[in-house]
């Protein structure tokens, strides 16, 4: 049972929010320290990825392990009230995420996923990864 009134959790849920989350904050900063520029939630890109490094024709999305379901994580319980409903929530993020990713995809642009828990435990290991990747672009 939820230890809160309808009303305040109402209030709790509204007050995440959907950008320049601490993850993302945290990858930016690695990013920008590293030398690299980027553009911000492109509007014009679908699913508006949180980081684009139009250079590299790269799109990352920085994902709450909670909200996007990463697979295995420790961070992607399942709240125990309402769980049919949270599940619906989570399927459908899911299914959105991997239609945006396609739909880059196939426009010719790369599509990295950086996980909330990963930044967490190892943003270096992030860093050589998105180096990684575009060095293989470049």
């Amino acid at each position: 049972m939820d230890s809160l009134s309808p009303e305040h959790r109402s209030w709790n849920m509204s007050r995440i929010r959907g950008g320049d989350t601490k993850p993302e904050l945290r990858l930016r900063s690695l990013l920008h320290r590293a030398g690299y520029r980027f553009r911000l939630h492109a509007k014009d890109l679908p699913g508006k990825p949180d980081i684009v490094l139009p250079r590299f024709r790269t799109a990352i999305f920085v994902n709450g392990c909670f909200w996007h379901r990463h697979p295995g994580c420790r961070f992607a319980t399942t709240p125990s009230t309402r769980p049919e409903f949270w599940q619906t929530k989570f399927n459908g993020n899911v299914e959105r995420d991997a239609r945006n990713q396609a739909t880059l995809e196939a426009a010719g642009w790369q599509v990295m996923v950086v996980w909330e828990c990963e930044l967490k435990s190892g943003p270096e290991a992030v860093l050589e990864r998105v180096r990684s990747a575009l060095r293989e672009v470049a």
